[in-house]
């Protein structure tokens, strides 16, 4: 009797262990997927790419950075994430490892800019960070997409591509508070890297999972023939004029809103206006794109977006940088959920990686052209007009090109 009840309790213990073992080793719900790649793509894309944004009239005004700088800043990071995509392409490692250690690196790179001041270590950590951004943003969107596919249910592809917006709204609002405080840019970095990092935490367990396929070792459907053909090198172009479109205001909109108003407290909300759209107008597009077609919302989305990108130059106020932050920002995202989903229906579940990855390639590409043609373009009175209208142009050609597709 002495030895009954440790006997019993220790029974106890031990189905309870592994209970929890069994769990621990459970494939994720689709909604914590969705949210992770929330949370994953607002770190890679809301941190490692546009926390720069935000910080630029800060760094201006606290670390005397002029707007050449900041645009060898900006594409160098473009530079870091056009490499990182390349190297996806025929990187042969676990999804959710890279994901892991991406994230892990824009952590630890976005909180070392706020140590140091030489102008080229920030260079190299932007860069680095655009490697770890684009590790992080194909694999997450390709495992995502992958294990929410399977229950379609297009809003959580909608949640996952939220996450770009929600990382900006986030990081908008940061900075938004810390020069209502006069805090120097070097605290921004240092908030926002450890924001990155307790997100990072977050995430770590659902992005743990042994049941990953290694990609590219699976075969690519038959029916849809040679994976890099004519409509492959289509989505290629367009989506790299998508970047090079959006890329302009989207580095530079809070310095264009500075100019019209010098109050922070106004032309900060530049950014956070454009996250929220970016967030929302996901959500709203997931299930139109079943209806219409991914390619018709992803032409629309250019079509828009172009408007957005031009309306600064013909009328360059405050309001009207407020609504071009709307288009740019409501369609951005769009255009992300649209073409990624549309490379998966091109490629194929097992063979999406690759083409997402070159997708995101060229629109790497057009990031780096993008801010090096406003330097070459500017002038002395920088001046974003031509600029402006270049991006709007390349995105109405885009526009055309896949109306012309519509299948």
């Amino acid at each position: 009797m002495g030895y009954a009840m440790p006997a019993r309790l220790a029974f106890i213990f031990r189905q309870r262990c592994l209970s929890e073992a069994g769990r621990a080793h459970r494939a994720p719900s689709p909604p914590a997927i969705a949210f992770a790649g929330l949370i994953a793509l607002a770190v890679a894309m809301g941190i490692g790419r546009f926390a720069f944004t935000p910080i630029l009239p800060m760094m201006q005004q606290d670390a005397a950075l002029s707007l050449a700088a900041g645009s060898w800043l900006a594409s160098a990071n473009y530079l870091g994430f056009m490499l990182g995509a390349v190297s996806a392409i025929r990187l042969r490692v676990r999804h959710t490892i890279v994901i892991r250690w991406g994230l892990f690196m824009i952590g630890v790179l976005t909180l070392g800019m706020g140590f140091t001041s030489q102008f080229a270590i920030w260079m190299v950590l932007r860069a680095l960070a655009g490697v770890a951004n684009a590790w992080t943003q194909v694999f997450a969107f390709a495992w995502c997409l992958d294990k929410l596919s399977a229950v379609q249910r297009p809003v959580l592809n909608g949640v996952l591509c939220a996450g770009v917006g929600t990382g900006i709204v986030v990081v908008g609002g940061f900075c938004l508070v810390l020069m209502r405080m006069n805090a120097s840019s070097a605290q921004a970095w240092t908030g926002i890297g450890v924001i990155a990092l307790i997100a990072t935490a977050a995430v770590w367990p659902i992005f743990g999972g042994p049941e990953d396929a290694m990609p590219g070792k699976r075969q690519r459907p038959a029916s849809r023939g040679r994976q890099w053909d004519a409509d492959s090198l289509l989505l290629v172009l367009c989506f790299g004029a998508s970047g090079l479109g959006y890329i302009v205001p989207a580095t530079f909109l809070p310095v264009m809103a500075q100019r019209q108003v010098p109050n922070p407290l106004v032309f900060g909300w530049s950014w956070p206006v454009f996250g929220a759209a970016a967030a929302v107008t996901p959500l709203l597009a997931a299930g139109w794109t079943l209806r219409v077609g991914n390619r018709r919302v992803w032409t629309l989305s250019h079509i828009m977006m172009a408007v957005g990108v031009a309306l600064p130059v013909f009328s360059p106020t405050i309001g009207s940088i407020m609504i071009a932050a709307l288009l740019i920002g409501g369609t951005f995202m769009i255009n992300a959920l649209a073409s990624m989903q549309e490379a998966q229906s091109v490629a194929g579940l097992n063979g999406a990686t690759g083409l997402m990855a070159a997708m995101i390639a060229a629109f790497a590409t057009g990031q780096i052209v993008g801010p090096l043609l406003l330097s070459y373009l500017i002038g002395l009175d920088a001046d974003f007009s031509q600029a402006l209208l270049i991006a709007a142009a390349a995105l109405l050609a885009s526009a055309y090109a896949l109306s012309r597709s519509h299948k």
